[in-house]
């Protein structure tokens, strides 16, 4: 999830300091989860999750899903509400974390784990294979390519990665990955990967 400055997606409100963002399909289509405004947390758009779930609409029906750097944990309530067998939620802020715990309890669904942890802490303690990994980290901090090195043995066979970045980044994955699909919006590009075979 990246971190920049509050931005409301369409489908997202806010009210007294709160901010929600609303699940756009699946059997929790419609429900809305409450985060944080003053985490400074943007919810990956409405357009961009359309885009990403109808390119995963063959894979995330009982996969094994990672979303790393959680945030307001858009990408992942809309796995789950898509289908996605189970859900590991990992961010590093202990507020973050409350307000996801609260968010799975308020929805009442018993298929989603909560790590209050750094990426690469969560990565060397982790013993799960996923299917699909959202790699959205803070814009500026240099983590996405850190944390896609260190995912590489925490991948099932057929895993696909979902990363977003700046507009303007220059690097790109490196021979070891292909490029399935890839967009651009205004200020960040968001391509999905896997690993070659």
């Amino acid at each position: 999830m990246q971190q920049s400055k509050p931005k409301l997606s369409k489908g997202s409100h806010k009210t007294s300091g709160k901010s929600n963002v609303r699940i756009i399909g699946g059997s929790m289509r419609g429900r809305k989860i409450a985060f944080s405004a003053g985490e400074g947390l943007r919810p990956t758009l409405d357009r961009v999750r359309e885009t990403l779930f109808n390119w995963l609409a063959r894979d995330i029906a009982g996969s094994i899903c990672l979303d790393l750097f959680a945030g307001s944990g858009a990408l992942g309530f809309e796995a789950v509400s898509r289908g996605a067998e189970h859900l590991y939620m990992v961010d590093s802020s202990d507020k973050v974390c409350n307000n996801l715990s609260k968010n799975v309890s308020q929805i009442g669904i018993d298929n989603i784990t909560i790590r209050n942890r750094k990426a690469l802490q969560f990565l060397s303690e982790n013993k799960t294979k996923f299917d699909i990994v959202f790699l959205d980290p803070p814009f500026g901090k240099d983590l996405l390519w850190d944390s896609l090195e260190k995912l590489i043995p925490h991948l099932s066979d057929d895993a696909l990665v979902y990363i977003e970045q700046e507009s303007n980044a220059q690097q790109q994955p490196d021979e070891r990955w292909q490029v399935l699909k890839s967009k651009q919006a205004s200020s960040f590009k968001y391509q999905l990967i896997c690993l070659n075979k």
